[in-house]
């Protein structure tokens, strides 16, 4: 068996692929080539990819690939119709990073909430020293407890916040996307609802026609002054030129993003504009990836191999 790993970047150089080679010969790629990838993917009877769209014009030479494993849960890279049509199966990944996530869903939040940024600067700055109290107040904020927390998208990721929040002392209220999703455990609402109650409005929920560009300038204009908005979903469920608008004039108190539009960032996008940290703050889509969950996801794509191997399907995706 043949195993190219089509950008091995996406995964990180300190996670362990040598138990692949294991099943067979290994061929490593650190990143995609738009030019070469349909010739390095001409021998492979598995191709393991991240982004690389896997289409007719990347597969079209590799006449022995037999399985294509994604290191993630989507599969929109993946033209069905196509795989199908040879017999390729395609196997993803799930749940390898629900609590990295949650955790960063957290880290975002506290870091604008309690105006982390503003008080770091103050103190190295020098202010500090020169501070006639032990303490300082010229930048409020509040507690957590008591606040109202909206979760749009309640999958395994929204839930575990909802959990989290609750310890905080949150009321949690929840959009379903989908409107298939049906929680006893906490109050479902509609979007107009949820955002004109919400403290916080965190989105964990997939990327699709019902949820493109969910969050624009009608929106964003409901939400409280105070609010916070997070995104942990997809870029496109929120309207980078509206919350741009939003946070420059006010609309609601900040953002934290750890997806874009498009990634990585475009220097067109108008959020680079906006440099206050108490008001923004943006990571390089790195929630899902701590240390911990990119093992997770080799090991799981690891066995995925083993189990196509063995004749049993293992996360296989049928579209």
């Amino acid at each position: 068996m043949k195993i190219v790993f089509l950008e091995t970047d996406t995964l990180g150089d300190d996670v362990d692929l040598t138990p692949f080679e294991s099943l067979g010969e290994v061929i490593k790629y650190s990143s995609s080539n738009p030019e070469q990838d349909s010739e390095r993917c001409k021998d492979a009877d598995v191709v393991i990819v991240n982004k690389v769209p896997m289409k007719e014009s990347t597969l079209g030479k590799a006449d022995h690939l037999k399985l294509i494993c994604i290191t993630g849960t989507g599969t929109n890279i993946v033209d069905f119709n196509y795989t199908n049509s040879r017999n390729i199966t395609v196997a993803n990944v799930k749940g390898y990073s629900t609590q990295s996530v949650i955790q960063h869903t957290f880290a975002l939040f506290l870091y604008l909430y309690e105006k982390m940024s503003y008080y770091d600067h103050f103190v190295k700055s020098g202010e500090y020293i020169k501070s006639d109290i032990f303490s300082h107040f010229t930048v409020k904020f509040h507690e957590l407890s008591g606040k109202t927390w909206g979760i749009i998208g309640l999958g395994e990721i929204g839930r575990g916040v909802a959990e989290v929040a609750k310890l905080f002392g949150c009321k949690v209220i929840y959009y379903s996307t989908s409107g298939k999703n049906s929680n006893p455990g906490y109050e479902q609402v509609d979007l107009d609802t949820l955002l004109m109650l919400s403290d916080v409005v965190s989105i964990h929920a997939p990327l699709n026609d019902a949820t493109k560009d969910l969050i624009g300038e009608n929106e964003l204009q409901k939400m409280k002054k105070s609010a916070i908005l997070l995104n942990l979903g997809r870029g496109p469920i929120v309207n980078e030129q509206a919350l741009a608008k939003a946070l420059k004039e006010e609309w609601i108190a900040a953002a934290g993003l750890d997806v874009l539009t498009a990634e990585p960032m475009l220097a067109s996008n108008p959020l680079i504009e906006i440099q206050d940290s108490t008001k923004l703050v943006i990571t390089p889509h790195i929630a899902w990836a701590t240390v911990e969950a990119r093992q997770r996801v080799t090991e799981e794509v690891f066995q995925n191999i083993v189990a196509f191997q063995n004749g049993e399907e293992r996360n296989v995706v049928r579209q």
